[in-house]
């Protein structure tokens, strides 16, 4: 019998990717004033609700999601934090 998950999942660049969109967040708030904020990378956060037998079986397929779509394995890492659906 399937049981029901909500996954969180967070992609971020690697360390050693250059993040042009967190720079230019950092310079904006500079030009606010938050001038202690020393960097800032961007990332994605994404939402998913599936069916799985077990929760091995619903990593694993969380895993094939995120190296085929949602994250670019190249230049990003991913995690998944996995509750229960209900």
């Amino acid at each position: 019998m399937k049981q029901k998950y909500q996954a969180r999942i967070y992609v971020t660049l690697r360390p050693s990717v250059l993040d042009p969109a967190g720079t230019a967040v950092q310079s904006g708030l500079a030009h606010m004033g938050y001038t202690d904020v020393e960097s800032v990378r961007i990332g994605k956060y994404i939402e998913v609700s599936l069916s799985a037998t077990d929760e091995a079986e619903a990593h694993k397929q969380l895993d094939v999601m995120c190296d085929q779509l949602f994250a670019n394995p190249v230049i990003e890492n991913y995690r998944v934090e996995l509750g229960d659906g209900e």
